[in-house]
């Protein structure tokens, strides 16, 4: 079956000038079937590959499929749980307990593409998975899958790989109540290396129970569910930070909350029939407008719409037929109508959110003298800061025409290019290693920004710092992040440092200036830390690069004992050659997650804060001397014998 699967998949490269080339006739037109086209165009069906380091990579979006259609069967009101679990090889298995697909359509639904049950809107209203698509992705991109389905007593099982059928079994009795059990591994040559993220399957596995009370999500031996939907994922998302208890009012197909707490910028969560839409669309919008509305006719008063919306942390949830995302990774929603009357979409959700919003205000006399004012705070800091903010911009501006901070890339996270998701910005420290990345880097998807040094701590300050502090002004700029994330520039914001006690605490600093100011970036999974290697073990045949202690034993192990160890201090200690595989397609990247009960505040009150006795005794508690030097010492001698060595060779 193999070799069969990769003769259909291998293609003939075309020939280089002569007839053929220049011939456009029956013949060069071609074909593709259904798992041709899934993987040799994957892009179109789940978006990015990636290696799971990511929350958008796409073994999360096949995770996403199935899910979704185990959602989709409570929602019909059929199975009120959900089983997930993940072994150690990287096989993720769902079990529902909806109606289990129908046992002479097993193979079907999982293997031909446009066959499914959500044609059918009656069988389906209102779901996220209209395309008939899903499965049949997570089948083709995978190295294994099985699909089996329980109904009234009896089961029916098909085993596949990268989509192609292996085994098929007969109907037989079964003891098992209702339901459709999926099992899959992502296959290894799409995503290699992949690693399944706990915290981003967590993540989701929560916004799934937030979307849909009383269903039951089993993942792990955990179980999650929530009895108060989005009034509970706010309460997760804001802890004790909120300025007044959170605003909540749903309806048959319009949930929504909201609150504003003491952080800066603007967070959003938003759904349409259960996916979480991460880059919005025109409920996003439409919700943001029936805020301010409400706000201008409740108050009397006509505020700057970024005075209202400043600090302000909500969650919209919509339910629609037929919606139209801008792709098949529905991470952004493009529908203008919600229903098939063809009302408009924007018109409905402002009148619900400014008339349900205005009415909480009048029932709630000492929340909305709250909302007054934080919104009244806002307008001031911002009125303090405009003159601060002029010339902070006139200054960048400048900086901007001969700017030696910033080594900037060719393709941008804020266009319509094709590789946008690879848009990259490393944040390092010194010339030594910004020069050695801004060597090795790829000039098309790689931006580079070099600190001179320490940056400022900013805990506590409040935003005026951004723009006082130049090297902070110019970052934002480069980001371009300054009016918020819709033109971000870059989706990876890369914090690279040494891999010692200085760099880790630039890594701090620069954290801390990012939660503080703009926590959103974090939210949504664009910054990461950069994994560069700690040693490097050689031999004069063979060199491996070692990234922990383990990964250096196990290197010394294969290559022998006697083998030359370096201990990488600083990047710039990287050659620019070795440095190239280091930040190409086997990039390790370490994404930094902010968990819905992170109480961020506390975070950096205990690390960044006064040096408080907790942390002194925590670091009393945990000093550990390192040999470093003697570690160093071995290594040189190793080096130079080896270097003579080969040298008389």
């Amino acid at each position: 079956m193999a070799k069969a699967a990769e003769k259909v998949l291998k293609r003939e490269p075309p020939e280089k000038g002569g007839d053929r080339a220049a011939r456009y006739d029956e013949s060069s037109i071609k074909s593709l079937d259904w798992i041709e086209h899934i993987r040799l165009r994957p892009g179109m069906y789940i978006g990015k590959l990636g290696n799971g380091s990511s929350p958008d990579d796409g073994i999360y979006v096949l995770f996403k499929e199935i899910v979704d259609n185990c959602i989709d069967e409570f929602v019909m009101g059929a199975g009120k749980q959900v089983d997930i679990s993940f072994s150690d090889d990287g096989t993720c298995t769902i079990r529902d307990y909806g109606r289990g697909i129908p046992l002479g359509k097993v193979v079907d639904c999982v293997s031909k593409i446009n066959t499914g049950g959500k044609y059918d809107g009656e069988a389906f209203k209102k779901s996220v998975g209209l395309n008939g698509v899903g499965s049949k992705a997570v089948n083709a991109l995978s190295s294994h899958f099985k699909v089996q389905s329980f109904r009234d007593g009896r089961t029916k099982s098909a085993v596949f790989a990268k989509g192609f059928l292996l085994s098929e079994d007969k109907e037989k009795p079964t003891q098992e109540p209702n339901g459709t059990l999926i099992s899959f591994i992502p296959d290894g040559g799409l995503f290699p290396k992949f690693k399944w993220v706990a915290e981003f399957l967590e993540e989701r596995i929560w916004y799934y129970v937030y979307l849909n009370a009383g269903l039951t999500i089993n993942f792990n031996s955990q179980k999650y569910l929530s009895k108060n939907g989005l009034l509970d994922l706010l309460t997760r998302h804001t802890d004790d930070t909120k300025r007044y208890p959170i605003i909540h009012f749903k309806d048959t197909d319009l949930e929504a909350s909201l609150t504003h707490d003491n952080s800066y910028g603007e967070r959003y969560y938003s759904f349409v029939n259960g996916q979480f839409t991460t880059e919005g669309g025109t409920h996003l919008a439409a919700f943001r407008e029936g805020i301010i509305r409400a706000c201008k006719d409740f108050f009397k008063k006509e505020f700057d719409a970024a005075d209202v919306r400043a600090s302000i942390v909500g969650a919209i949830s919509i339910r629609m037929h037929e919606p139209v995302f801008e792709s098949q990774t529905k991470t952004k929603l493009g529908s203008t109508t919600y229903d098939e009357k063809g009302n408009p979409l924007r018109t409905w959700i402002v009148e619900f959110v400014r008339k349900h919003l205005e009415q909480y205000l009048h029932k709630n006399p000492e929340t909305a003298k709250e909302m007054l004012a934080k919104i009244q705070q806002s307008e001031r800091e911002r009125k303090d800061m405009a003159g601060i903010r002029r010339l902070a911009n006139e200054r960048a501006k400048k900086a901007s025409l001969h700017n030696k901070k910033l080594r900037d890339c060719n393709v941008h996270w804020n266009t319509t290019h094709k590789r946008r998701e690879d848009s990259s910005i490393f944040i390092t420290e010194g010339d030594s290693a910004s020069g050695s990345i801004t060597k090795a880097r790829d000039v098309n998807l790689q931006a580079v920004f070099s600190l001179k040094g320490k940056p400022l701590n900013c805990y506590g300050m409040s935003k005026k710092v951004v723009y006082e502090n130049e090297e902070f002004n110019l970052l934002q700029h480069a980001l371009n992040i300054e009016e918020g994330l819709e033109e971000l520039r870059y989706n990876r914001i890369i914090v690279a440092t040494d891999a010692d006690v200085d760099g880790a605490h630039i890594r701090l600093l620069l954290l801390t200036f990012l939660l503080q100011f703009f926590p959103e970036l974090i939210a949504r999974g664009h910054v990461y830390v950069l994994q560069t290697p700690l040693f490097r073990v050689r031999t004069k045949k063979e060199t491996i690069y070692c990234y922990s202690e383990n990964e250096k034993e196990a290197a010394l192990t294969k290559l022998g004992r006697n083998s030359e160890i370096t201990r990488f201090k600083g990047l710039g200690e990287i050659s620019p050659d070795e440095f190239e595989g280091f930040i190409g397609k086997d990039m390790r990247l370490e994404p930094v997650i902010l968990h819905g009960e992170t109480k961020v505040h506390e975070i950096l009150e205990y690390f960044m804060g006064k040096n408080t006795p907790a942390r002194r005794d925590f670091i009393i508690d945990n000093l550990r001397i390192e040999e470093d030097v003697v570690e160093d010492a071995k290594a040189l001698v190793a080096s130079r014998a080896l270097d003579a060595e080969a040298a008389e060779g």
